[in-house]
């Protein structure tokens, strides 16, 4: 019997605590970590289009944040370059993920965890906290705002997602 990727998604949560990836996440960001962040939306991408969709909720996530924190710590960085990079792929690449991901506001919720759980356990070596720790505490707690303000608001995201045709997966 194969796992299911909810079943995956959910060791990757009980791993994220740990310094030690477990062989599955190691697969997942192979070639990604300590890269620019634009690779974990390039991963996300790949992940989608092969269906593995829990796991692009994860990478897309984890590449929004490691990328939101490399702005913020290179504010001087020329806006056409990197921010613009930033904007197209969030549309992109976020659209989808998003729209599948807003679907199970309970799974979104837990991914997001795991996503912060991961980074704590796993620094950004290509934007390191260390080096710029304002720009990773900032970040850190936009996320962790979003992540409330989404299961705050879930009966009506789940309302909108339905007056938009959207489904919802819980």
């Amino acid at each position: 019997m194969i796992p299911s990727r909810r079943l995956i998604l959910a060791a990757l949560v009980c791993a994220a605590a740990s310094p030690v990836l477990a062989s599955g996440e190691a697969a997942l960001l192979q070639g990604v970590e300590g890269d620019h962040p634009a690779g974990y939306y390039r991963r996300a991408a790949d992940l989608m289009r092969a269906g593995r969709r829990d796991e692009a909720v994860f990478v897309f996530y984890l590449g929004q944040l490691r990328y939101r924190t490399h702005l913020a710590a290179r504010p001087d960085l020329p806006r056409d370059r990197d921010a613009a990079v930033f904007a197209s792929l969030s549309e992109v690449v976020g659209r989808p993920v998003n729209e599948y991901a807003f679907g199970d506001i309970p799974a979104l919720d837990r991914t997001l965890q795991a996503v912060m759980a991961y980074d704590r356990a796993n620094p950004d070596r290509f934007t390191s906290p260390t080096e710029f720790p304002q720009a990773s505490r900032t970040v850190r707690t936009g996320m962790e705002q979003f992540r409330a303000q989404i299961v705050a608001q879930r009966e009506t995201i789940r309302a909108q997602r339905q007056a938009n045709g959207l489904a919802n997966r819980n």
